[in-house]
């Protein structure tokens, strides 16, 4: 078996499974990805739940379950002993199942992590720079591969099932914001990002904007919970964010949808500029630089910013006031359950954040709309190298989720 291949007698694990599930045998592959996405869902299960949650039949379920722990998917757990009758034995994900790489190219940093079956980080990779040259990109994703695969057994290796990347799209037109060379940054414009790594790989290479991977990696990963309708913001160098809509996320035919960034809002006088104007950290950074203060710990140091000072309260207030007029002018199209923020920042600088925002929301006029609860991400920091990885992870082994449209 090659390496990065997962077979089971003469079928390939994960490939395209986009059939309507039934009874049939013809079916089994949307199936099988239908009981892992439940299992994943709930922890574990036995076969009478998914039976009765799916309304497959007893034996279609039992062939089902038998296959994915075979292919070593799932693993038994100790029985659970009733009253009466025999005792059921709920099935759970096997962390050793599949593995995934998920690679985060940014403007100021670059980040490569490998996940288990669990979303679990067995090894993870960083690379600051002041802004992203093509060839050192490249070159640190090839040998980043390298070790995190090195790190693996040659079993586990023959499981990695795929690598993400999460970029911005049309990263070239960012140039000036970044502080980049634009012949560096135009590199860009003519590199298939997606083709020259997958020459490096033997397994599946898969794209998504940054900002919309953070948000696929909250509703696989997060804690999310009942949450079927949410507008994501995740806060990094410059603003972006996702949209998940009936449990799934939600990219529009051009793969633009939830382009967040360049929501229009309210500018210092009045007039209207784009979301990334006002609260992206770059806008911070750029306010530090301009006082000679040396800002590189923004990008190296996101668990620990130390003391900002007033920089920081006005960046925040101004950022906050443009993020609740983005979530109630969102709202007006949209009846949104939550409104979830990320981002690139310490802890407790998101949690003033979020309820700096909430302050902001109570100045707007919001007659005749719901507006959805705002809360702080669970995934963290590392949400955009993640939801990398939760691409392949969808793709090829879930229902619904972060599958590409």
């Amino acid at each position: 078996m090659q390496s990065g291949d997962l077979r089971h007698g003469s079928r390939e694990l994960g490939e395209s499974r986009f059939h309507h599930g039934t009874n049939q045998s013809g079916m089994r592959d949307h199936n099988e990805r239908l009981v892992l996405s439940l299992v994943r869902r709930h922890g574990s299960l036995a076969k009478s739940d998914i039976a009765r949650m799916t309304r497959l039949s007893a034996q279609t379920v039992s062939v089902i379950m038998r296959e994915l722990e075979d292919d070593g998917l799932l693993v038994r757990e100790e029985p659970v002993r009733g009253k009466i009758g025999q005792p059921s034995i709920p099935m759970s994900l096997n962390p050793e199942g599949a593995y995934f790489l998920g690679l985060k190219i940014g403007r100021r940093s670059a980040e490569l992590v490998l996940i288990d079956f669990l979303g679990n980080v067995r090894g993870m990779l960083q690379h600051s720079y002041h802004f992203p040259a093509s060839e050192e990109t490249i070159e640190f994703v090839k040998s980043g591969i390298a070790e995190l695969r090195a790190s693996l057994d040659e079993e586990q290796d023959k499981r990695i099932a795929g690598l993400g990347i999460a970029m911005p799209f049309e990263l070239w037109n960012w140039a000036e914001t970044a502080g980049a060379p634009p012949e560096i940054m135009d590199q860009w414009r003519h590199l298939d990002i997606r083709e020259k790594i997958r020459a490096e790989c033997n397994f599946p290479v898969y794209l998504q904007n940054d900002a919309t991977s953070a948000c696929g990696a909250e509703l696989v990963f997060g804690q999310s919970g009942p949450l079927r309708d949410f507008i994501y913001f995740y806060i990094g160098a410059f603003a972006g964010g996702g949209l998940v809509l009936n449990g799934r996320l939600y990219t529009g035919p051009s793969g633009n949808a939830g382009a967040l960034g360049s929501m229009p809002v309210p500018g210092p006088d009045g007039r209207p500029i784009q979301l990334i104007d006002v609260a992206s950290i770059a806008i911070l950074e750029r306010t530090l630089n301009g006082k000679g203060i040396d800002a590189s710990y923004l990008w190296t140091s996101p668990e620990d910013w130390g003391d900002i000072g007033p920089d920081l309260d006005l960046w925040m207030s101004t950022a906050a006031d443009a993020l609740a007029y983005a979530i109630v002018s969102a709202s007006a199209v949209i009846d949104f359950e939550a409104a979830i923020i990320e981002g690139w920042m310490p802890e407790p600088i998101r949690k003033r954040l979020v309820e700096a925002v909430k302050t902001s929301l109570q100045k707007v006029d919001v007659e005749g709309l719901t507006v959805p609860l705002v809360r702080e991400g669970t995934v963290g920091i590392h949400a955009r190298a993640l939801g990398g990885a939760s691409l392949p992870l969808s793709e090829r082994f879930l229902i619904g989720d972060t599958r590409l449209s």
